[in-house]
């Protein structure tokens, strides 16, 4: 189902921007990362390992604090591990917040990622146009972040991160801070994107549930210092939904490596 307020979603295999096509896709090998805090360092990531194929969606899931946003920035680039080695294809990260500029409507908002990438004002618009059509907002492209409901502006920020190009999506609870149903609408909405136009993504969810919808694989992370405990396969077909057995049973299996009892 659209998210309120926007037409039907269709997505088209074609593509406007190149498809990104990644060789090496992500590979971390005994990854530590610590910090300086007032209280001494505290180390994030202790023997972090983690891969993802090129093309492969790859879920990590684990308690709050356990360094997940700290591996999405080591993925992008963004900072350096102290020791173990980062090889990955050229990624983009997707933050929590959408992060879109309140003074554009949604197409220059999606047209940023272009803009980036030395295309000008009016070729971004016309190459972002058919996206936002695609994505379900055609007849929202002047509409400014505050006129958009949640799910309308995850669209927004996610085409904005597609746009970039980049073989690699970082994805960090990009579907947070939406309400239960936009939430599950949105779920649905990304696998079928990603059906359309596949990267390779690494995803950071609180949400099992989602993990296991979305993921060919999922990392089960233990408290900080954040390292791998469980490594489930997710090897179900496509369209999945919630309440098959397989779902639920591989959902009860990511509770377990969590420590939660029913």
């Amino acid at each position: 189902m659209p998210a309120e307020g926007a037409t039907p979603v269709t997505i088209e295999t074609q593509t406007t921007p190149p498809r990104a096509v990644g060789g090496v896709g992500v590979v971390i090998e005994a990854v530590c990362k610590e910090f300086r805090a007032r209280g001494g360092p505290v180390r994030a990531l202790d023997g972090m390992c983690l891969r993802a194929a090129p093309g492969e969606v790859v879920a990590v899931v684990g308690p709050s604090g356990c360094g997940k946003t700290t591996l999405l920035e080591l993925i992008c680039g963004l900072m350096a591990a102290d020791t173990g080695t980062v090889s990955c294809d050229p990624a983009v990260l997707m933050p929590q917040r959408d992060l879109l500029l309140p003074w554009l409507g949604a197409l220059d908002n999606a047209a940023l990622a272009l803009r980036v990438r030395g295309l000008s004002r009016d070729d971004a618009r016309a190459a972002a146009a058919p996206w936002l059509e695609r994505f379900g907002l055609k007849g929202f492209e002047r509409a400014r972040p505050a006129q958009l409901s949640g799910g309308m502006r995850q669209r927004v920020s996610f085409l904005r991160s597609l746009l970039a190009g980049k073989p690699v999506l970082a994805l960090d609870e990009p579907f947070a801070a939406l309400d239960a149903i936009t939430r599950a609408e949105m779920q649905g909405w990304l696998a079928r994107v990603l059906d359309a136009e596949p990267r390779t993504v690494v995803l950071v969810t609180h949400d099992v549930e989602e993990a296991v919808l979305l993921a060919d694989r999922v990392i089960v992370m233990s408290p900080r210092p954040g390292r791998v405990v469980r490594e489930l396969p997710v090897d179900l077909p496509r369209p999945r939904r919630r309440t098959e057995p397989g779902i639920v049973s591989a959902r009860e299996a990511i509770l377990e490596a969590l420590g939660v009892r029913a």
